[in-house]
């Protein structure tokens, strides 16, 4: 997504999403800077040796066209690389650069993560690169970084350094630098699994194709129910970005309002700062007026058509689970009791089905597993509540994590047959 229109200030824009990036620790404390290119040709950019998880509005340095200095601080040490990416490429006016631990373990490792595991993180990344190693805040560096970025490379790793990724605005940069270092985390976890998978040009192409093509009307006043599953789609989508659960880019959560209406979230918004009012309503094959709902739309309709008993569901891309998506390894969840409480036996989804408008993306769950691996593409969890799926896809994330971080250890013991039998009597699971 990028701004049509952006009226934020660049200090405020920068302060904000450097305490994003840092409340992700997608950053340390001393290292990394952003940067923006306004429209009279200033760079707007973090100063040096400024603690980077105490950043205000007036710690921002603005380096005039005329390359005079505007602020309390000297600019980043990185600023020769920034300038020398803008004079590369006209089309560039936001850039970000840190040291995300994926990353900067590709970085270390001389190679660049392959984009191709999700169709998204291909589209949003972009063309990615590697620049040969040279000392931080040398022309030499700027030079190796800005010779990708005129190739074409929206997305470079620096060898021995971290990345840095370029975009028409401030939104597109963030939102590329976190679904590449997603991809990269990934990976790193899948590789711990087994075979990795890629997607061929044709699975690209399936996913690339899709749309929601629904009519728009105007809804009548919103009941109490409307309202509050409004607010708790927004505190849980929040809840859910800070906890690494769903990135901005991707991943759908929805709430059924009624026997034929639900609330989604809108197609290319960041997750994290939707509000009540921009969740889409979907009556049938009608989204409401002024707003696109989510391109999964789709799949969610057939599932609350096909299953009355589901009320929530969530389409996500936590990185352990979705590991196991982008390998050919099942997930088995009879690991703990909650986790088999919770979730039963997490069904696998082979690609695509969720693209399709045929609705078998609804046979893949059932009262009896509620949640699905999507090959490829993150996990399918549903709820009889927006607080029951959250929970589910909580309880997914961290059972994968945990059986990805046991296999670093020894082999995994899975509860056996009567431990599980036990469990179904005692929770009266069906």
């Amino acid at each position: 997504m990028t701004d049509s229109r952006d009226v934020q200030h660049p200090r405020d824009r920068i302060m904000q999403t450097m305490d994003r990036i840092y409340r992700y620790r997608m950053t340390t404390t001393s290292g990394g800077n952003l940067s923006i290119r306004d429209s009279e040709g200033n760079i707007w950019i973090t100063p040096a040796r400024v603690d980077k998880g105490n950043l205000t509005r007036n710690d921002i340095i603005c380096v005039r066209a005329d390359g005079t200095v505007e602020g309390p601080h000297p600019p980043s040490s990185e600023f020769p690389f920034h300038k020398a990416i803008y004079e590369a490429r006209e089309d560039v006016h936001a850039i970000v650069h840190a040291h995300p631990v994926a990353l900067v373990a590709f970085s270390i490792c001389q190679q660049v993560p392959d984009t191709r595991l999700f169709h998204q993180a291909l589209s949003v990344c972009g063309k990615v690169g590697f620049a040969p190693y040279a000392c931080p805040g040398s022309q030499a560096l700027g030079k190796s970084i800005a010779d990708q970025f005129a190739q074409g490379c929206d997305s470079v790793i620096l060898e021995n350094h971290g990345v840095v990724v370029a975009g028409v605005d401030f939104a597109s940069a963030f939102q590329r630098f976190e679904a590449f270092e997603f991809a990269g985390k990934t990976l790193i976890k899948a590789k711990q699994l087994g075979r990795v998978l890629a997607l061929t040009d044709e699975q690209l192409q399936q996913a690339a194709s899709r749309s929601v093509d629904f009519t728009s009307y105007e809804p009548g006043v919103a009941c109490t129910r409307e309202q509050e599953l409004r607010r708790q789609l927004c505190e849980f989508i929040r809840r859910g970005c800070r906890q690494r659960l769903l990135i901005s880019t991707e991943g759908s959560f929805s709430a059924r309002v009624n026997d034929n209406t639900f609330l989604i979230t809108p197609t290319q918004r960041d997750r994290e700062q939707l509000r009540a009012e921009d969740f889409v309503l979907v009556d049938g094959e009608r989204r409401e007026a002024g707003k696109l709902a989510s391109r999964a739309a789709n799949a969610h309709r057939a599932i609350y058509e096909k299953h009355p008993h589901v009320n929530a569901i969530v389409f996500a891309h936590p990185v352990n689970a979705t590991a196991f998506s982008v390998t050919d390894v099942s997930l088995d969840v009879r690991t703990i009791p909650e986790s088999y409480v919770f979730l039963r036996d997490v069904a696998r989804v082979p690609y695509g089905i969720q693209y399709g408008n045929d609705g078998t993306i609804a046979d893949h769950v059932t009262e009896r597993n509620p949640a699905a691996i999507l090959e490829n593409d993150g996990v399918l969890v549903t709820g009889s509540t927006v607080l029951d799926a959250f929970d589910r896809l909580e309880v997914l994330e961290s059972t994968a994590e945990a059986v990805i971080n046991a296999k670093a250890i020894g082999e995994v013991s899975v509860m056996p047959p009567t431990v599980i039998d036990e469990l179904c009597q005692e929770f009266k699971l069906g």
